[in-house]
């Protein structure tokens, strides 16, 4: 799960960002208005940790743009303004959530779950895909009752194409969503084809179904053999 935190204050990004990496997520950080602008049209995230004041803008502003262009992110505002305008005014402009600073780290990150519970997996703390068993809270796999061993990427990547089942997925935005931004700098995805086969493998060796399907020209698609 991919997110951005949009926070200027330099030790509050780090403590959320290093945080929240040790969560498990994919974390990409900004400190300025102009900056997260930039990475809320061109990227996708789970879920966007906004606050409300900003260099150069207004948090509030850009939870506007991002209604506007109707980008489907998850939002939760934080910020030191515990006034009832602020709260109100966020959730009217469709933030999903409000934590007052300071805050605690672990409640930050069971209000991320929960959004990402509500808005990916249909509120569900499991996800099933035929003979697949995800259980998100554990980040454990299993196939017919068996537990699957899997590295932390092929997890991502196997949770990312069940989200995402039946749909035709380019490659690059399967290492955009598990990789980051950086991956726009890559000049072929070699490494992604590596990963996409050792999973396959390791699901086909545990009897599961053969699900990945390779589009020629195009990415994959995740769907019943």
């Amino acid at each position: 799960m991919k997110l951005l935190i949009v926070e200027d204050e330099p030790s509050l990004n780090k403590n959320i960002v290093d945080y929240l990496v040790g969560r498990g997520y994919l974390c990409e950080s900004v400190n300025n208005f102009q900056d997260a602008v930039e990475k809320t049209e061109c990227y996708e995230y789970d879920c966007i940790i906004l606050d409300i004041m900003l260099p150069g803008g207004s948090g509030l502003r850009l939870l506007q743009q991002l209604k506007a262009n109707r980008k489907s992110d998850g939002v939760i505002i934080i910020s030191a303004r515990n006034e009832l305008d602020d709260k109100i005014a966020g959730i009217e402009l469709g933030a999903d959530d409000y934590l007052t600073k300071p805050f605690h780290l672990p409640e930050l990150g069971a209000r991320i779950a929960a959004i990402i519970r509500r808005k990916s997996l249909q509120g569900n703390n499991q996800l099933f895909f035929e003979d697949i068993l995800i259980d998100i809270p554990a980040k454990t796999v299993s196939i017919n009752n068996q537990p699957l061993q899997l590295t932390p990427k092929e997890y991502d990547m196997l949770l990312y194409f069940i989200i995402n089942k039946n749909r035709v997925l380019s490659k690059s935005s399967i290492a955009e969503h598990l990789w980051g931004d950086d991956m726009d700098l890559a000049d072929n995805h070699d490494f992604l084809y590596t990963h996409v086969k050792n999973l396959r493998k390791k699901v086909l060796l545990a009897g599961g179904g053969d699900y990945i399907q390779s589009i020629y020209g195009i990415g994959y698609k995740f769907s019943q053999a």
